[in-house]
Order: structure tokens, then C-alpha cells, then sequence
């Protein structure tokens, strides 16, 4: 499936100034460390998990149990990478609808102007990727409640799991960390790209031979 480069922007920087606890739909990509395939392999267009996958998968799927101001949508386990939609409630709501609008003419706000999402990587087309993986901009937004912590709870609940696994199961040792230092998202600002990017996540395993996260397309 080709992609619309304004849908889906992987970028290595937070938007400046945007409050990441703020409500609202959140488009994440997060990388195996080296893009090293650790999770399942695809075989014939579907997802086969192995232990590490499913382990992954759980802890995504219990992620509102931790933080229960978040609902979680459309989401995927691939061999090395995962894609998925978190919805954050407003301060002191339960989450029960993402905070996107129908399409207009405009951006909804300041805040999410599609030209500050983008950043410094404006011009880069859907599926591209950095010339470098060294980032030098480490991600925001760790506060308590902030999409960024979920995030980076995520990563490092993860880590520790997979880490138990490589000790007491021999699950293949990762380089130096489980995950990417950065990754990357997307502030959903429609109904319409909501409803594009789960059909992006939905069909991401039979696209794999053509996924530039995939090491044999290098």
C-alpha cells in the first residue's frame, strides 16, 4: 500500500512548545536496537510471533493498567519494530474517545500545524528513514502522564522482560539495548488519517518485503 507522506511522519525530535499530555490520538514507531529482527518472522503476509513477540504484544495490551487516562487502538508486533495508536484522555477524564476531529480545510491549532510536525525532516517521503540512527535530539516529554513516559515505560518494562528471557529461556542477546534510543510519532489530527493509518498498521505484515524497517531491503 502506498502511503501519503502527510499521514504518517517518522521524525527524531519532539514538536517544540506541544504539551505531550495533552488529549488526543498518538501514532508511535519504536525499532529493535540495529533494526535486528527479534520478535517472529512473516510468513505469507501474516505476523508469527514467537516468545519475545508475545511478551511484547502483552505488555503493550496492559499498558492502560499502568496508565488508566490512555485507551490503545489499532496496534502490530513486527519482526523488529512495532506500530501502534495510543488515545490519551483530557486531564481528569476517563478515555473514552480520541480527540480528533473530521477533516477541514485547516490544521486543528498552532499546536498541530502538519509543517512543525514534520520538523527538520519536512521534505522526507513515507517510509524514508534518517541518514543516521545517532540522534542527537533525545526525546521530551517524561512527565507523569505524558505520552513520552508511556512510551518510555513501555521500553523499559519491555527491556527487563526480554532480558529475564535471554537468561532463563535463551532467547537471543540483544545489542547493548532492546530498543532504538528514539522513535517515532505522529499527532493524529483526523477521523480520516485515523482511519489510514489502522489500515497502514492492519496490512504492515504483508508489506514487510517492501518495509524499509526491513534489513533484507537494504
Amino acid at each position: 500500500m502506498e502511503y501519503n507522506p502527510a499521514v504518517h511522519r517518522r521524525r527524531s525530535i519532539r514538536l517544540r512548545g506541544y504539551d505531550y499530555s495533552q488529549a488526543g490520538a498518538y501514532f508511535v514507531t519504536i525499532c529493535s536496537q540495529s533494526r535486528i529482527c527479534l520478535f517472529g518472522n512473516i510468513v505469507d503476509g501474516d505476523i508469527c510471533l514467537n516468545d519475545s513477540g508475545r511478551m511484547i504484544q502483552a505488555i503493550w495490551d496492559n499498558l492502560p493498567i499502568r496508565f488508566h487516562h490512555i485507551r490503545l487502538d489499532e496496534f502490530t508486533v513486527m519482526p523488529n519494530h512495532i506500530h501502534g495508536i495510543i488515545i490519551l484522555a483530557r486531564r481528569g477524564e476517563s478515555c473514552i474517545r480520541p480527540d480528533i476531529r473530521p477533516e477541514s480545510n485547516g490544521p486543528l491549532g498552532d499546536h498541530h500545524s502538519g509543517d512543525h510536525i514534520l520538523g527538520d525532516h519536512k521534505d522526507r517521503p513515507y517510509g524514508t528513514l534518517p541518514e543516521t540512527e545517532n540522534y542527537t535530539h533525545r526525546p521530551h516529554g517524561t512527565l507523569s502522564n505524558t505520552f513520552g513516559r508511556i512510551v518510555q515505560a513501555f521500553k523499559s518494562i519491555s527491556t527487563h522482560k526480554y532480558i529475564i528471557g535471554v537468561k532463563q529461556s535463551g532467547w537471543p542477546p540483544f545489542p547493548g539495548k532492546l530498543w532504538q534510543r528514539n522513535y517515532w510519532e505522529h499527532i493524529v489530527r483526523y477521523e480520516s488519517e485515523m482511519n489510514r493509518i489502522r489500515e497502514y498498521i492492519r496490512n504492515n505484515p504483508s508489506q514487510w518485503e517492501l518495509d524499509k524497517l526491513n534489513p533484507g531491503t537494504g
